[in-house]
């Protein structure tokens, strides 16, 4: 309904011509901006919603128990409901640290929360469907949970660099008030409007290079450098992805119009994994807590699984 409803408005009423460039960017830009917005609204408040009932106090003296694989897969379940891009989820890290939460958990959670969160479950969902999307996040959530089982196991807690509190009987939960349904409405409502309002720009943006994209880049080029036939394709976009620094909000656009000109869909996916997961700028932030040779083994083992599930994904798909 909204598509025929943006063809109408650029090819009728608007008098362009199906076919040219500019009318089909300007089709792309308009249909995702508003599709976008809409999905992000509802989704946001849904669980900004549902994260009120959650203690995050609760989270850490659960997860200050826990050492083996329920630990990993609870963290990393627990990255999908905060908004956190791969920067902004460091302070809860720095938390978890100081709680004396194992350190292969703590990790398995700062994969996590960039890979799903819910922009990016909520702008995939809407590009891109329900199984794409399903497939995305049992993806993320595999190599958040094995990325940090192979860093607890490889014992590198000397490399922290902060001291940490030590943990001396159970962590303290305080008691939960009891909120009413209109104020945690209220709040997720908040919430959405200001995470909308940040995130929002990021969107325009990203869809704007997307609409370039789908309207003046020749579909042959993408294939060439980046289709199912160039063996590389995967680990060369996962290099390329790493010094760039953007959200969910600002890939999954590019990555839409890339996948409509022919870049296969593991490969795009992995481009978005290694850019919302692993930035140059969480680097030199997590330099003030961890030793260079913990940052780079982070960066090698996350890197690595993202590209092994970028083939994956396209062996699939």
């Amino acid at each position: 309904m909204w598509k025929d409803f943006v063809d109408t408005l650029v090819y009728e009423i608007m008098g362009m011509a199906e076919g040219d460039r500019l009318a089909d960017a300007l089709n792309f830009f308009i249909y995702d901006s508003v599709k976008i917005a809409f999905l992000l609204v509802t989704i946001i408040f849904i669980i900004s919603f549902l994260r009120s009932y959650m203690n995050t106090e609760k989270v850490r003296a659960y997860l200050s128990r826990k050492h083996r694989v329920t630990g990993h897969v609870f963290a990393a379940l627990f990255g999908i409901i905060t908004p956190f891009c791969s920067c902004s989820a460091i302070p809860l890290f720095l938390g978890f640290l100081q709680a004396r939460i194992p350190l292969g958990i703590t990790f398995s959670y700062l994969i996590s929360a960039p890979l799903n969160n819910e922009i990016a479950i909520a702008m995939l969902f809407g590009l891109f469907g329900w199984e794409i999307t399903a497939i995305y996040i049992g993806f993320g959530l595999l190599v958040a949970i094995i990325g940090g089982l192979v860093i607890g196991m490889m014992k590198v807690e000397r490399y922290i660099l902060i001291p940490v509190t030590p943990l001396e009987g159970e962590i303290t939960v305080p008691e939960e008030a009891n909120i009413s349904l209109k104020v945690r409405a209220k709040e997720a409502w908040k919430n959405t409007r200001e995470l909308l309002i940040k995130v929002m720009p990021y969107v325009v943006a990203g869809v704007g290079v997307g609409a370039f994209i789908h309207g003046y880049v020749p579909q042959d080029m993408i294939v060439a450098y980046a289709g199912q036939e160039n063996p590389f394709a995967v680990i060369v976009a996962v290099v390329m992805g790493i010094p760039m620094y953007s959200n969910a909000a600002g890939i999954i656009p590019m990555i839409e119009a890339l996948t409509l000109k022919g870049m296969a869909m593991g490969t795009a996916l992995a481009f978005m994994m290694a850019v919302t997961a692993l930035s140059l700028p969480e680097a030199i932030i997590l330099k003030k807590l961890l030793h260079t040779k913990l940052i780079a083994l982070f960066f090698a083992i996350v890197g690595s699984g993202i590209i092994v599930i970028g083939y994956l994904f396209n062996a699939i798909i």
